[in-house]
This record gives structure tokens, C-alpha cells and sequence, in this order.
């Protein structure tokens, strides 16, 4: 590169062409699997839905994290510009259909609401609506201010820090209860 050059950023496509569309399989499959009455492709959208929605989290509570703590405020805005779109589709979609291929499995296959295993189930439910709660009413809201401040001719980069800070310690927090709804999914398919 010659003495002097500056570096440009090449610019960014809309929004709606940065998000996930991809992710939208899985709730056509979860309507495929409750209009069929499917029990593989409902169980097969709940576990690959899942699946997705925790390895997420965990990896954007314990290693995205910690990572962007450490980067500088120039540093954090490039890779939040970059990251914030692509999961303003991807984890709503991911979490609702977690939670109502979940539910519906649990009727079908008989642990709710008379099994042996019902307290697990209400673990379950009761983790997931923490998780969404979190998710739903706190972080997206706070992506989307993020989102918002960043493509301002003059960013408020205190306001980015504050709102990202909340998401990131939430995102631990939703790691840590994506290992515990691991637990509980597991003792309800071993026993």
C-alpha cells in the first residue's frame, strides 16, 4: 500500500439485505410440522432452532463479549455496524421458534401437562420466558437504538457503549441460561 493512502470503507447494503434471510426455514418448517401433525420435522425444528439460538448465545456471551470489551471505540462500532444487522432477524426468529416448536412438542409427546416430568418442563418454560423477556424487551430494543445511532452523521458514542454494555452482560447472562435449558433438555431425552 503506498506511503499516505487512506483506507475506505466500501459502503454497507441496506439493511435488509445484511439480515439473515436464511433463518426463515425453520419456522416454515415449524408451520410444516403443525399443519402435517410431523413429529420428526417438529422435533427436528425444535432441536435445530435450538440448536442455533444457543450456540448464539453462548457465543456472543463468552467470546464476542469479552472480545469487544477490549477493542477500541472506533473497533467496537466497526464490528457492531457489522453484527447487529445480521442478528436483528436471525434471534427473534430463532427464539420464537425455539419456544413454540417446544411447546407444541411437549403436548405431543405427552409431557404436558400430566408426565412425571412436568417440573422440568416448567424449568424449561420458565428459563425460555426469561431468555425472551431479555432477549425481546431488552436487547433488540437496545440493537435496534444501537443500530439507529451508529448511521447518525455524529454517533453518541457514550449512548452506543451504555446500550452495548447492557447487551453484552445480558448476552452472559443468556449463555449461562442456554447451559441450563441444555441440562434440563437433556434429562427430558435421557431421563
Amino acid at each position: 500500500m503506498a506511503e499516505g493512502a487512506v483506507l475506505t470503507r466500501p459502503p454497507q447494503p441496506s439493511l435488509w439485505r445484511q439480515m439473515t434471510w436464511w433463518i426463515l426455514i425453520l419456522p416454515a418448517a415449524l408451520g410444516v410440522a403443525l399443519i402435517t401433525g410431523s413429529l420428526p420435522v417438529l422435533d427436528y425444528t425444535h432441536v435445530m432452532a435450538g440448536t442455533l439460538w444457543t450456540g448464539a448465545d453462548l457465543l456472543l456471551g463468552f467470546i464476542v463479549g469479552p472480545v469487544l470489551r477490549r477493542l477500541t471505540l472506533e473497533q467496537r462500532k466497526a464490528v457492531i455496524t457489522y453484527l447487529v444487522p445480521r442478528t436483528l432477524l436471525y434471534m427473534p426468529v430463532v427464539a420464537f421458534t425455539t419456544g413454540t416448536a417446544g411447546w407444541y412438542l411437549a403436548l405431543k409427546v405427552g409431557y404436558w401437562p400430566t408426565s412425571p416430568d412436568r417440573n422440568w418442563i416448567i424449568g424449561a418454560l420458565a428459563v425460555t420466558t426469561i431468555l425472551a423477556i431479555q432477549g425481546f424487551g431488552i436487547i433488540l430494543p437496545n440493537n435496534l437504538r444501537i443500530l439507529k445511532e451508529i448511521h447518525k452523521r455524529e454517533p453518541d458514542g457514550v449512548r452506543i457503549s451504555r446500550w452495548n454494555r447492557t447487551n453484552l452482560v445480558l448476552a452472559g447472562v443468556q449463555g449461562a441460561l442456554q447451559v441450563l435449558i441444555i441440562v434440563i433438555m437433556v434429562h427430558l431425552a435421557v431421563g
